[in-house]
């Protein structure tokens, strides 16, 4: 393998095949040019020797300049500007809400789904908070991120089948999308890893390094990852950096070497086809198999400014076919056992012709979940609850999106919204 100092390399270079860090991390393909603000950040990072099986070749005249690659403002990424009258823990608004939180969560269903909805919020606004502390200041706490996610592990394990039901928006101007796939990547992680009966101090490290798993896209255009167009090669190759600049970031700010690794493999697959080592099977950590479930589960379902979501149903079908052996099977396993066939918060329709909503999953079978019948009550007055079976209370099908607004506008009820 050919070596190349980095401070001989210049703007608009090309090379003959793949460009690669430590004779490892893919940094460009063939067709993505060498330039001088990716030069900058290699120095920054102390990298002074680049990798490749190739040669220098001959610049294409069709290619990128460094201006279409230049690092961003975090206004650009949409994560609000921070106030200067902020405080340095960023999490005390968290614990606040979740002081409250705790003294009305028991009340009824219906407040308690509110009260829900609220953390989930709040949670949201910590992470706003995290990405751009980072931007504006180049520093992560993780300290302060471990006892913040703590909480949210707790809050997951009391609460999990009320934030299960809790769906995405599409924000207008989908400023919001690195934070809410953040967040809802992060939550499925965490029922993941409940699942797989992780230790606390597992669970925090694995809800940290997920809140954290896309923060190098902050250094990238927006273009990049919010773009309803094909992506050409070398954008494709851009963005694909965000996994090495995402642990450079972390491994910066001294978090711990299971981090680092989830960060920057979490694209890899089972199958040796992810990037950016092209890591397989039991090579690859397991924080970063959980998350690459956990963010496939996560982007079939969410809408996007190009694409309308698919339902949980559709998301659960695609990740156990496994389609090329991707991901994991314990992981997958988890993630069935976790939420069920029929995921948490699913609106199906049952072989009595009856309308429920999966508000629990089954321990014992993930095809039978729990369901809460739409318009019925039991002798108190509570929604009325019923364990489905391969009978009369068989779920016969998923309801579709427009079913669902229909059922929920016939029956009055309000669609949580992430």
């Amino acid at each position: 393998m050919n070596s190349f100092p980095v401070v001989t390399l210049k703007e608009n270079t090309f090379f003959t095949q793949e460009l690669v860090l430590d004779k490892q991390f893919l940094l460009l393909n063939p067709t993505c040019p060498f330039n001088d603000a990716l030069k900058k950040a290699l120095l920054e990072w102390d990298f002074k020797v680049v990798y490749s099986n190739g040669s220098i070749g001959v610049a294409a005249t069709s290619a990128p300049s460094a201006a279409d690659f230049e690092q961003v403002t975090i206004d650009d990424v949409g994560i609000l500007e921070e106030k200067k009258s902020a405080k340095t823990d960023i999490g005390e608004n968290v614990k606040k809400v979740l002081e409250e939180a705790h003294q009305d969560l028991r009340n009824n269903e219906k407040s308690r789904m509110s009260v829900v909805q609220t953390v989930y919020n709040e949670y949201m606004n910590y992470i706003t908070a995290v990405y751009t502390h980072y931007a504006t200041h180049k520093v992560l706490s993780y300290q302060e991120l471990t006892e913040t996610v703590k909480e949210l592990c707790i809050f997951i394990k009391d609460n999990r089948r009320y934030v299960l039901r809790i769906t995405p928006k599409l924000e207008a101007d989908n400023k919001n999308f690195i934070v809410s796939h953040s967040m809802r990547s992060t939550v499925t992680a965490i029922i993941i890893g409940l699942q797989m009966r992780m230790p606390l101090t597992k669970l925090i490290e694995l809800g940290v390094t997920c809140i954290l798993h896309e923060i190098g896209q902050i250094r990238l255009p927006p273009q990049l990852y919010i773009t309803g167009r094909r992506l050409s090669p070398p954008e494709r190759a851009k963005l694909a950096t965000h996994t090495v600049i995402g642990f450079n970031i972390v491994k910066e700010n001294d978090f711990p070497l299971a981090v680092q690794l989830g960060i920057l493999e979490h694209h890899e697959r089972e199958n040796g086809s992810g990037y950016p080592r092209k890591l397989s099977g039991s090579k690859i950590s397991l924080y970063a198999k959980i998350i690459a479930v956990a963010c496939s589960f996560e982007a079939i379902t969410a809408p996007r400014h190009f694409k309308e979501e698919r339902s949980t149903y559709d998301a659960m079908i695609e990740i156990l076919r496994n389609d090329g052996r991707q991901f994991d099977d314990t992981v997958i396993k988890a993630l069935l056992y976790s939420l069920s066939l029929f995921p948490i918060g699913a609106y199906v329709y049952l072989q009595n012709g009856k309308i429920a909503q999966v508000t629990d999953a089954n321990p014992n079978d993930p095809r039978n979940p729990i369901v809460q019948i739409l318009g019925e009550t039991d002798a108190s007055g509570s929604p009325k609850t019923i364990q489905t079976d391969g009978s009369s209370t068989k779920i016969v099908r998923v309801l579709n999106k427009a079913e669902a607004a229909d059922i929920l506008k016939q029956f009055g009820l309000n669609k949580v919204n992430a």
